[in-house]
């Protein structure tokens, strides 16, 4: 039993106190710190100590770097993804601002088409719109933007009207067939119902150009065999009929079919008119007096012409007569 205690003992004695052994490194720590900042000795344990921690440091920093990086990753993906959204919205935007530049360049080289043609026309014009196109595909009509209220000029006399040709910056499209307050439609070239007198630009050669049912389509009626037109030959309304203006492009010859045993040839046409991708039109106000009107007037004007070269021929001659009389007097006055 005394062995026993004599073992046990050992292991529960008590050593300094917490106090003491607190005040002996406080001490030891100042003396260390101030033989290293007097004197150079301690350095070489320094730098060991040094060499020998830095791993230790780094393994201590490593779930703070993994952390900070982890964070950084993720707020620059979200960054990232808000920045590349962001740009997309832009990229849209831009691409629908491109889109309706395309969109308005085109309109304005079809405005300046337009307009040049608006200048080679000698009756006053009104630009109008296309705002629809008949659903029915046997039937040739579109809606324009321009009614019986649309007039080009204040005193209401050139107003749309019924039989108003119309055409593009190519050529003749064709003509009104209903007039609305606001809005009217136009029967095109290509109708099966529609025909138009033209001639032969090159040469003179007059003939019924018909619609076939067809937009790119126009067939020439009942041309000789022997008829002067060839391929590629300039169509023009010949002002027959009193509807259409004569001079304007109507077509282009595309062929020209031969049959020794017909006694017409077989010609087709080209419209020179985009009748399917026109959008701005213009109404042409013609002369739409009737030939018997025409006439009447011509006379008419005839009639005051002569009227008037008739008096300017009787004041010529009364002018030298009394200029020669005063000269007749004068012997007179000197006998006396």
């Amino acid at each position: 039993m005394a062995h026993k205690e004599q073992l046990i003992k050992p292991l529960f004695a008590k050593g300094p106190s917490l106090g003491i052994r607190m005040l002996v490194f406080a001490v030891l720590s100042a003396v260390l710190m101030v033989v290293d900042a007097r004197f150079d000795a301690l350095k070489p344990v320094r730098s060991m100590m040094g060499m020998v921690l830095t791993p230790l440091y780094e393994l201590a920093e490593m779930p703070v770097r993994a952390w900070e990086g982890a964070t950084q990753q993720i707020s620059s993906r979200s960054e990232l993804m808000a920045e590349n959204e962001k740009l997309k919205a832009e990229a849209l935007l831009l691409q629908r601002r491109l889109q309706k530049l395309a969109t308005l360049t085109e309109q304005n080289v079809r405005l300046r088409e337009l307009l040049n043609s608006a200048a080679l026309v000698d009756e006053e014009v009104l630009v109008s719109e296309l705002i629809g196109v008949d659903p029915n595909p046997y039937t040739h009509r579109i809606l324009i933007d321009k009614g019986e209220k649309d007039c080009v000029d204040e005193s209401k006399k050139n107003c749309v009207f019924l039989g108003q040709p119309v055409l593009d910056a190519r050529g003749l499209m064709g003509q009104v067939v209903e007039v609305m307050p606001y809005t009217s439609r136009v029967l095109l070239l290509t109708d099966n119902t529609h025909s138009i007198p033209v001639q032969v630009n090159r040469n003179g050669l007059r003939a019924i150009a018909v619609g076939t049912g067809n937009p790119e389509s126009l067939e020439l009626r009942h041309v000789a065999d022997t008829a002067d037109i060839k391929e590629g030959d300039l169509l023009v309304s010949s002002g027959m009929g009193q509807r259409f203006p004569a001079g304007y492009p109507v077509a282009t010859v595309k062929e020209v079919i031969h049959d020794s045993g017909q006694p017409f040839a077989i010609v087709r046409a080209t419209p020179t008119a985009a009748l399917n991708r026109s959008r701005y039109l213009l109404l042409v106000f013609s002369d739409r007096r009737s030939p018997e009107q025409r006439a009447t007037d011509s006379a008419q004007a005839q009639e005051a012409a002569d009227r008037e070269a008739e008096q300017e021929r009787t004041q010529g001659e009364q002018a030298p007569e009394s200029s020669v009389a005063p000269a007749a007097d004068t012997p007179a006055q000197e006998a006396n």
